[in-house]
């Protein structure tokens, strides 16, 4: 039985990886070819070794060798790509804000729903951790008209208070209920040695929170950096767009390399890789941690 399961079980894993990770893998290697390896039919990658000319590119605007040549590849040159470090920029401290806010507000606030009494408390619960049932595109006119009538289009702050908006119910959510699993006798002990409510949740709660604080705190992260339609309404101009709108534009150009494409896709991301990579078994047992709770 064991031996069935495992013959079952292990090629739909194997499936499951290749459906996801080959995209991965086929724009990561795309974004170290020349334009040429990428379209010959067949293939012909390891012909022409690695080549970081995309990169450079990028970072520089010194155009590869290989788009040095008339005809059809050298039109696919564009200088939306180089937009990319300061796009990725742009998310990362949009995202990163984000990431605090969500704590800053988030903790006190399931603090109270956890542990304290007061009126309307569970109406109001309710209704901020169901306000994410809405659509957003449904809140996407309305939020823009307040953006606009607050003079803050294309400016980080409107980005950063609309994906706080958007992320701070599950915060609320996971942290209350991972709250709740915290004896409650832990504190009344620190309430008898004279301590406030202030000062257990910043020394005693949040210390025993941590798991679930850094588990909300990287998925608001991810959520702020990936986000795209809020970011398309509210940005403008090139030095407040964020990647998500920068990476579209790239896609929608016909005339845009698909090396070039490729190592912008890889740049952007890249820095959510490197983050997530070492803490990533951290997150999920604070998120998994909170929903149980």
């Amino acid at each position: 039985m064991a031996r069935r399961r495992a013959l079952l079980v292990y090629p739909a894993m194997a499936a499951v990886l290749l459906f996801t990770l080959a995209p991965f893998a086929w724009v990561a290697v795309s974004s170290v070819l020349p334009e040429v390896a990428i379209l010959t039919v067949p293939p012909q990658w390891f012909r022409y070794g690695i080549v970081l000319d995309n990169y450079r590119y990028i970072f520089t605007g010194a155009v590869p060798q290989s788009y040095q040549v008339g005809g059809q590849l050298r039109k696919m040159i564009s200088e939306e790509v180089r937009q990319v470090p300061r796009a990725a920029l742009n998310s990362g401290i949009v995202a990163f804000a984000v990431l605090l806010a969500n704590w800053l507000l988030g903790a006190p606030a399931a603090y109270a729903y956890a542990r304290l009494r007061f009126p309307g408390r569970t109406a109001t619960f309710y209704f901020i951790t169901l306000s994410r049932l809405i659509p957003t595109v449904a809140l996407a006119v309305p939020y823009f008209l307040i953006v606009q009538r607050l003079g803050l289009l294309d400016r980080h702050l409107a980005l950063i208070a609309v994906h706080t908006v958007l992320t701070l119910p599950f915060t609320i959510l996971i942290l209350t209920l991972y709250f709740r699993t915290i004896p409650p006798a832990i504190e009344e002990s620190a309430q008898l040695d004279g301590a406030t409510r202030s000062i257990i949740l910043r020394r005693i709660t949040i210390p025993l929170a941590l798991p679930s604080l850094v588990g909300t705190g990287l998925f608001a992260f991810m959520l702020s950096y990936s986000e795209f339609l809020f970011a398309l309404l509210v940005t403008t101009t090139a030095y407040s767009r964020t990647l998500p709108v920068t990476l579209a534009s790239l896609a929608s150009n016909p005339d845009v390399s698909w090396a070039l494409l490729s190592a912008g896709a890889t740049l952007a991301v890249l820095p959510v890789g490197l983050l997530l990579w070492p803490i990533w078994r951290f997150m999920v047992r604070g998120l998994i941690g909170g929903a149980l709770g």
